[in-house]
């Protein structure tokens, strides 16, 4: 699994002009499911997204986590973030789960954060989306979860 967690003002997603979801002071958060990956990767991820300190405490420090300053989280499934470009220019998609896989664990990683005590909001599975982000910061995370072998 393959997060981008964004710290945010605030964040949306239309879809078709619409809105679907938006949020105020929170995390945007891309996930991209790989193929192998199991319930194991992705409950490690929804605790991380949970207990990550990049909130800044009263003396500006990044101490405090989502769940500390009252956030809200938007997460939006975005498979092209398992692009590879080892040869050529034109991504390759390959290690990316099948999209009914896929779909299966994005679900279950935000039960996941919600189990957790999170607010979450979410875009649209497969859908051409809009996403917009006042990002504060900025603050950006990369988060990749290896698989357990075996």
């Amino acid at each position: 699994m393959i997060l981008v967690i964004q710290r945010v003002k605030s964040a949306f997603v239309k879809v078709e002009d619409k809105l679907v979801s938006s949020i105020g002071k929170g995390l945007l958060v891309l996930a991209a499911i790989e193929e192998g990956d199991s319930k194991n990767e992705i409950e490690w991820c929804a605790e991380k997204v949970g207990s990550l300190r990049i909130f800044p405490d009263a003396e500006g420090k990044m101490n405090l986590s989502i769940k500390d300053c009252s956030g809200e989280v938007l997460a939006v499934s975005q498979f092209t973030l398992v692009g590879e470009l080892n040869k050529g220019t034109r991504p390759s998609f390959s290690k990316a789960a099948r999209p009914e896989k896929a779909k299966e664990l994005f679900d279950y990683f935000v039960s996941q954060m919600i189990d957790r005590g999170l607010e979450v909001k979410t875009g649209i599975f497969q859908a051409m989306m809009e996403v917009g982000l006042v990002n504060d910061g900025p603050v950006t995370i990369i988060l990749k979860k290896q698989k357990k072998d075996g």
